[in-house]
């Protein structure tokens, strides 16, 4: 077990060196996606300007919610890269090799394809989430604590289910599908507000189908008073339920898999 991890710890560490390889370039690139991911913020800001609340949410608490979004999203994105370019590992053979060795598969992919230029994504978020905590007006206690850190951990992992969904789509179709991109980068998006605030229709899919809104909504109830019930705090745990199917459904997609003989 030990040995295994250095290994894969070594995986990670030539990965850091080769994106490093340029580091004027690495550098600029990680504080360009910084730069760049402040437009949402800042169009969140300006919607406040004219706007006081959205659907009970005063714009504080909302910065909250946003800042969850992006942390959890960025995590998931940096850790699971290799699903967003797993498409090309199919057609180019690399994913081939990857079968033939004695070692996890998913593991091998991830691994070497990390892309650590995406902390410029997961600084902003980190300075959005410093901003929206004084702010938000809550009173802090060590349930709401770990509330907190549940929300951005499990939300993580469940992007990571949703990008491992995106992969295995791959085995069928040698490309990804773009309609994936709503849970994911889309998710990022339209996950800037509570997802009540989109319909109640909205809100039972993100429930029940792509449990979103467990690592959104319903804590944010919790972390604000507006739900007193404890078990609101566990909701994103409950999450992590999915990575079951998606896990499910890339090893059914792996089973069917045809080399495109690259």
């Amino acid at each position: 077990m030990v040995f295994k991890m250095k290994l894969y710890l070594n995986y990670i560490c030539m990965n850091l060196k080769s994106q490093m390889q340029y580091k004027v370039s690495f550098f600029l690139t990680i504080f360009g996606q910084f730069i760049t991911a402040f437009t949402a913020f800042f169009g969140l800001y300006f919607i406040f300007s004219r706007v006081s609340a959205v659907d009970g949410f005063t714009n504080r608490q909302v910065f909250l919610c946003f800042a969850v979004i992006m942390m959890a999203f960025s995590l998931g994105e940096m850790f699971g890269g290799g699903f967003a370019v797993f498409s090309r590992l199919l057609g180019n053979g690399e994913f081939d090799r990857a079968l033939v060795r004695p070692r996890n598969i998913l593991l091998q992919i991830l691994m070497p394809n990390m892309d650590f230029t995406r902390l410029g994504l997961l600084l902003q978020a980190i300075f959005v989430l410093c901003y929206a905590i004084p702010i938000s007006g809550i009173v802090w206690t060590w349930q709401k604590v770990v509330t907190l850190g549940l929300m951005i951990l499990c939300g993580s992992a469940l992007f990571f289910g949703l990008f491992l969904i995106n992969a295995a789509f791959s085995f069928f179709t040698i490309e990804g599908l773009e309609f994936m991109n709503i849970f994911t980068y889309g998710a990022r998006q339209f996950g800037r507000f509570p997802f009540s605030a989109y319909g109640n229709g909205i809100l039972k899919f993100l429930t029940f189908v792509i449990p979103l809104a467990l690592i959104q909504y319903y804590p944010l109830l919790y972390l604000l008073d507006k739900e007193k019930n404890v078990l609101f705090m566990f909701f994103p745990v409950a999450a992590l339920l999915f990575l079951i199917p998606s896990y499910g459904f890339f090893r059914f997609g792996l089973s069917h898999y045809k080399s495109t003989g690259s």
